[in-house]
């Protein structure tokens, strides 16, 4: 797959949004290739890394790849994940790497 590099997205462990079964939901970061970062929202991690891998997940990262995990976390329901996908896009690069530096 190549070298792991970052990118962020944030992830539920359920059937999707508005799902009464959801339980925490992780958080990810990936990083591109060309060493953008990426953040979004998936029900299933390990997918949603091959799916970007193989240029089927976004249009962003379908130029980009390899994409890897750096960063992860854990929000309690679908309306959190969106909350805090939206706070670490509108973070300046600096603070991302922070996070990801913190989390490692």
């Amino acid at each position: 797959m190549g070298e792991d590099f970052g990118h962020l997205d944030l992830v539920p462990e359920s059937s999707g949004p508005g799902s009464a079964s959801l339980r925490k939901v992780p958080g990810w970061s990936t990083c591109c290739a060309d060493g953008t970062l990426y953040t979004g929202i998936t029900t299933d991690l390990k997918r949603r890394c091959r799916q970007h891998n193989e240029g089927a997940a976004s249009r962003y990262t379908r130029g980009r790849r390899p994409v890897g995990l750096v960063y992860q976390e854990a929000q309690a329901t679908w309306g959190q994940a969106l909350r805090r996908e939206a706070a670490i896009k509108s973070l300046p690069r600096r603070a991302k790497e922070s996070l990801i530096r913190r989390a490692g």
